[in-house]
């Protein structure tokens, strides 16, 4: 114990220099963390959402726009396609589920969506009280919406068009009542208000713009298919013959996070550099501590302390910076990362959540705590070869 103190209290003799060489570790490292986490947590999403889906069909337009708005529900959707053109492609024999999606108008910035009982299946949805909906105007909100707004079972509201609930108008002539709350589900479920596609034409045809009766149309389309032949040939067929757009979600996402790879690994980069450059200041700070207390260490050594206890002794102040320095990495870390979740939940309603630590967040102590070692090393060596009498006839 008492020589723990001592490498301890030989950390603080220059306490500037110790400071700069754990600012250094701790910018590094909690850049790695962050980057880590992030990561890890948007494919998670991202992944978790697209289970059990081959292909999204909607307007043409952007592939990836298509995706992420009907999908995730966080872009605007490239268009409306008709009714009876998706039924036509639901009866492809190739395809063994088809989902419709009908959505464009929000409550408070929640997004209400019309579409089947299915779709609950797609994420293995439950509900926590009540029932689905049985006829227009029904609606079963996700749990965060319960969370977040007042809507509750039974509770009465209506939609505003658009999806900012500040800029669109209220659909005034028309009520949803909640007959039902899910149980959260960590998918795009949680942040949706879901009702039957017969409600969202009925919304829109209580407006009086217009008497005249329009052919029903969706926004868009999950597509699975029974075996991989269908995604060979009717995402092509789709997109040639039709004046729908096919999207295969695996592609569009895989492209997605490698345009994003690129800029996680530049600054992963650029993290592990300023780890290195902490590593040398390590060593730096370690070292000239080290000429200047000399004749401490001759001191000790002629009290009786061994050449490996003025090893570890140097050892000791090194690992004791890499941990101090993880320490206030994780806390920048887990601070940034609780920042991010709150902008993610307040810009899409997407939180993130906030482990205390990871298994690569161990990894990572574990190469901190490797580059103090390797630090020390040299100033370890050279304590441990000192030469007593030489140094006390020096001083």
């Amino acid at each position: 114990m008492t020589w723990i103190i001592i490498s301890w209290k030989n950390i603080w003799h220059k306490p500037l220099s110790s400071i700069l060489s754990i600012l250094l570790l701790a910018f590094g490292a909690g850049i790695i963390s962050l980057l880590l986490n992030v990561s890890e947590q948007v494919e998670k999403q991202f992944t978790k959402n697209i289970s059990g889906i081959d292909m999204v069909v909607g307007a043409k337009g952007s592939p990836l726009q298509l995706l992420l708005s009907s999908v995730y529900q966080i872009d605007a959707p490239t268009g409306n396609i008709s009714l009876s053109e998706y039924q036509k492609l639901s009866k492809n024999p190739l395809v063994k589920k088809s989902i419709p999606l009908s959505f464009g108008d929000n409550y408070k910035g929640y997004r209400m969506v019309g579409t089947e009982k299915s779709y609950l299946d797609l994420y293995d949805a439950e509900l926590k009280k009540g029932q689905l909906w049985s006829q227009s105007g029904e609606a079963v909100i996700g749990s965060l919406v319960q969370n977040i707004t007042e809507l509750d079972l039974n509770k009465s509201f209506q939609s505003s068009h658009g999806f900012d609930s500040e800029m669109g108008e209220g659909h005034v002539h028309f009520n949803f009542q909640v007959v039902g709350v899910l149980e959260e589900t960590g998918t795009v479920l949680d942040k949706l208000i879901l009702t039957n596609l017969e409600s969202v034409w009925d919304v829109h045809q209580h407006e009086g713009h217009s008497h005249e009766e329009k052919p029903k149309e969706i926004t868009a389309a999950f597509i699975k298919f029974k075996n991989p032949m269908g995604i060979l040939s009717v995402p092509r067929m789709v997109n040639q013959k039709t004046n729908m757009q096919a999207a295969l979600p695996a592609i569009e996402i895989n492209r997605l996070f490698s345009l994003m790879g690129t800029g996680i690994e530049t600054l992963q980069s650029l993290a592990i550099l300023i780890v290195l450059i902490s590593g040398i200041s390590v060593f730096i700070s370690l070292y000239q501590s080290l000429k200047e207390r000399k004749f401490e260490l001759a001191l000790l050594r002629s009290m009786g302390a061994s050449r490996f206890q003025l090893f570890s002794l140097v050892i000791m102040e090194g690992l004791f910076i890499s941990i101090i320095g993880f320490i206030c990495a994780m806390v920048f870390s887990k601070i940034a990362m609780t920042l991010i979740s709150a902008m993610a939940e307040q810009n899409y309603q997407y939180p993130l959540q906030t482990s205390f630590l990871t298994k690569d967040e161990g990894l990572l102590f574990l190469g901190i705590l490797a580059i103090g070692f390797l630090a020390s090393i040299l100033p370890s060596i050279q304590a441990f070869r000192l030469n007593i009498s030489k140094t006390l006839s020096d001083a």
